[in-house]
């Protein structure tokens, strides 16, 4: 297993794998080049995260996606790790935004992350589409944040 940062020239290459964790081009537009990308790799591309430094010691994953197929295996964990090891500086903070998915929010629970708060309507005020996850529409973002 391995994990790599994107060049920024690289990153179109894993826009399929972008898509599962955030739907909508025009907002994967938005960190897409603002931030880190990391590529975890075993026998083949399994994960992608996009980092951004949201403030000074403040950290946000915009995008965690890992390929379907792959999913359940830990490779989500081994990048959050990854993650919080290379972001970690005293006082530091790293947080995430997620659906109201029972599902994901258990995941980062599980990764450290503790509610944090919530962006009433985001999703139904950002995206062009009703977006749907594990059969739930999403309305509000709930962050979750995880101190480094």
């Amino acid at each position: 297993m391995r994990i790599m940062e994107a060049r920024v020239g690289d990153r179109l290459k894993y826009i399929n794998l972008l898509l599962l964790g955030d739907e909508q081009m025009s907002m994967i537009e938005r960190y897409l080049y603002r931030g880190d990308m990391f590529v975890l790799t075993d026998d083949g591309v399994k994960s992608v995260c996009i980092v951004t430094e949201e403030g000074k010691g403040v950290y946000e994953i915009k995008n965690l996606a890992t390929a379907q197929e792959h999913q359940g295996k830990g490779y989500g964990q081994k990048l959050v790790s990854f993650i919080a090891e290379k972001y970690r500086e005293p006082g530091a903070v790293l947080y995430v935004g997620t659906g109201e998915n029972p599902f994901t929010l258990k995941f980062y629970e599980k990764c450290g992350f503790m509610k944090s708060h919530i962006v009433k309507g985001f999703f139904t005020d950002n995206y062009d589409h009703p977006i749907y996850e594990g059969g739930v529409r999403l309305r509000d973002m709930i962050y979750l944040k995880r101190k480094l």
